[in-house]
């Protein structure tokens, strides 16, 4: 894995994503966060890694080999990636559930986000693997949804994600950082926490809130 991974990945529990959408803002990025429905089944989930693209389409028609493309894109999962499944925001069946997790962490996945819908969430919880999802439905994919294409761009609402993209995601949602992009926007994600700790601190001391901000620039 490239080592903004690794340095980076040890710092979750400081990041988070409103902080980071905040310096994508700065880099002229105003719609780096997801669909808000797309959310974790464990609010206290965060998920961080490369984007490994898949796009999927309605379909009622039932396929001679089910979840071909899926699959292949699951199997060619790194150490590290986070895969991020556009499905145009269909709400028909579940895109994913315990099997696939099973499969995803055994590759070295980190987490799994879509804008489609989620299954086995109780497995899912107890495996401890981050799925961001819009929702949860029983009903299986099969004939319902289709992959077409991996490793190609996708979209979500209006955020554009490309294979190599950066994920970070916990309660709030979740925020793609353009691959070109990351190495100058996480440590100024870094910087801003530390901004926004000293401002946390002057104003529980009862500052005004104009004169921090007209002195930090930070709300």
């Amino acid at each position: 894995m490239p080592d903004l991974f690794t340095a980076y990945s040890r710092h979750l529990d400081l990041l988070y994503s409103s902080v980071i959408a905040d310096v994508l803002d700065k880099f002229g990025r105003r719609h780096s966060a997801l669909p808000y429905e797309v959310r974790p089944l464990r609010p206290t989930w965060r998920l961080f890694g490369r984007a490994r693209t898949l796009a999927l389409t309605a379909s009622q028609a039932m396929p001679e080999k089910p979840y071909a493309l899926e699959l292949e894109c699951i199997d060619g999962l790194q150490p590290g990636d986070v895969l991020v499944a556009a499905t145009q925001a269909d709400r028909s069946s579940a895109l994913w559930g315990e099997l696939l997790s099973t499969a995803a962490r055994a590759h070295g996945a980190v987490g799994v986000v879509t804008d489609g819908l989620t299954r086995d969430a109780g497995r899912i919880l107890e495996m401890d693997f981050p799925v961001f999802a819009a929702g949860l439905c029983p009903l299986d994919s099969k004939g319902r949804l289709e992959a077409i294409s991996h490793g190609e761009p996708i979209r979500m609402g209006e955020c554009d994600i490309r294979e190599g993209d950066w994920v970070f995601g916990d309660i709030d949602g979740v925020v793609i950082v353009p691959a070109e992009l990351a190495e100058d926007a996480f440590p100024r994600a870094l910087e801003k926490v530390i901004g926004e700790n000293r401002v946390r601190e002057e104003l529980a001391q009862g500052r005004s809130v104009q004169e921090v901000f007209a002195e930090y620039g930070i709300l």
